[in-house]
């Protein structure tokens, strides 16, 4: 493999050679992530469709919704701790070895809810298991999206920075078209009693093949140049084993990590009410076809998996913010219509309502890898990013649904409206973090206040010796 060196004499791969492993890097990350959030997503799906009666079946249906979708919520919470705990790992040790565990502990907690009991035979345990299940499904979420993105990013140039660092990001919509096209043809194979007996459990069982296949990419990745460089800067700069990645994160970088979390507000929010809530508002509420709805989902996840990648294009051209503020203010706008379409029974306004609102949303998912990663240091860069994009699941998608179908519930299904306002409430907050950051479009990644930091405080301790 031919090297050059930088200005401080660090290896660094040639453009040909770039070019050559970026394809291999973002393959890896797509399918990795892909996987891990075919089972986060499956979980949301399966809590919309069964898990409320199946877990929870002394509650009425819609307060089974309820609980099925807390113990949803829950895995959200622990993403915050997973980004913590893996973005702490992968600012020290590499990437590669943490994505590779996060895929791991995530198979295993998926088919581990495939196999579980349900309340008809142990009672309140079921729930329980069901909740660590969750718990662990979300902690291995939270060390997932970071890895996946920053590999591409740090693997790719600054001036297409935008393009493959969103191919991991298309990882979810795959892995929200996988875990639907499952649910989607299981529904259409079986009667209600058969998927609610045993079908739901087939998917999360699938999860097996899917993660062997995940691991046997992710394990011949090389871990990331820029990163290398890093690490042997701050190897020579300070003491690495002070290096505490968390803590230099919320002292160097606190306004990046708010700013993170500002952008996040409407793109999670505006993601699950128009991919997990509407499934619940169509059975529970519009009495819609499970079918019907699942069909249409999965169309608009395939459409999405194209679309992020060309918008990631667009990024580079154009910059990360213009898209970001029509993506968050077009969720706002389209969250007035999209419940009304939703319910209304027809094939083609399902998927008018599905497709507009993912296309708003891609607006900001597909430029969102690109601008975190270039907000933080590299020596941080994992932590920071998670910690912001983690940190903001906890308010946003951890409690849309539980919010969203809760306003439903408050008019029998009717009140759509609060669930616009909702939507919009969030958008203004985006609005807002998205004014207040700076256009980052092909800056390099070669930065970092901490090893620079380190570096001015070594030079005036020689200055005071």
């Amino acid at each position: 493999m031919s090297t050059q060196t930088n200005a401080a004499g660090t290896p660094q791969a040639s453009p040909a050679t770039r070019t050559s492993s970026i394809r291999t890097v973002v393959f890896a990350s797509l399918i990795g992530t892909a996987v891990e959030w075919y089972d986060f997503f499956l979980y949301g799906s399966a809590a919309a469709l069964v898990f409320g009666k199946l877990f929870f079946p002394e509650s009425d249906p819609v307060t089974g919704t309820l609980l099925a979708f807390g113990t949803y919520a829950l895995g959200f919470v622990a993403r915050p701790l997973g980004g913590v705990v893996f973005g702490h790992f992968g600012d020290r040790v590499g990437r590669k070895k943490v994505l590779v565990l996060s895929l791991l502990m995530m198979g295993v907690a998926t088919v581990a809810i495939g196999l579980l009991p349900t309340y008809a035979a142990i009672g309140v345990g079921a729930p329980i298991l069901l909740l660590v299940c969750r718990l662990v499904q979300g902690f291995a979420v939270g060390g997932e999206w970071g890895g996946a993105v920053l590999m591409a990013a740090e693997h790719g140039k600054d001036e297409d920075r935008g393009f493959w660092s969103s191919w991991p990001q298309a990882g979810v919509p795959l892995g929200n078209m996988l875990a639907t096209a499952v649910l989607f043809v299981l529904s259409a194979v079986q009667s209600p009693a058969t998927f609610e007996a045993w079908g739901w459990r087939v998917p999360f069982l699938l999860s097996a093949v899917l993660v062997f296949i995940g691991l046997v990419v992710r394990v011949r990745l090389e871990e990331s140049p820029v990163y290398q460089e890093a690490r042997a800067q701050i190897a020579q700069r300070k003491d690495e084993a002070n290096h505490l990645p968390f803590l230099e994160v919320i002292r160097t970088y606190p306004k990046e990590v708010l700013l993170a979390m500002g952008m996040r507000m409407a793109e999670n929010i505006s993601y699950y009410i128009f991919t997990v809530v509407v499934i619940a508002y169509a059975k529970d509420f519009a009495k819609v076809g499970t079918g019907l709805i699942l069909q249409m989902l999965l169309i608009g996840a395939a459409f999405q998996f194209l679309l992020i990648p060309a918008l990631g294009a667009l990024s580079d051209r154009v910059g990360r913010r213009p898209l970001y503020l029509v993506g968050a203010l077009g969720v706002g706008v389209w969250s007035f219509f999209f419940l009304g379409l939703a319910g209304s029974q027809s094939g083609p306004k399902i998927l008018l309502a599905v497709v507009v609102g993912l296309f708003f949303h891609s607006l900001m998912y597909a430029p969102q890898a690109a601008f975190f990663s270039e907000l933080f240091g590299t020596s941080v860069r994992y932590t920071g990013a998670s910690v912001g994009y983690q940190l903001a699941s906890i308010f946003a998608g951890a409690l849309a649904p539980i919010i969203a179908v809760k306003l439903l519930a408050t008019g029998n299904g009717s009140n759509t409206i609060a669930v616009a306002y909702y939507v919009s409430a969030a958008s203004v907050i985006t609005i807002v973090a998205v004014l207040l950051s700076k256009e980052t479009r092909c800056t390099s990644l070669r930065h970092d206040r901490v090893v620079r930091g380190a570096h001015r405080e070594a030079e005036l301790a020689g200055e005071r010796a």
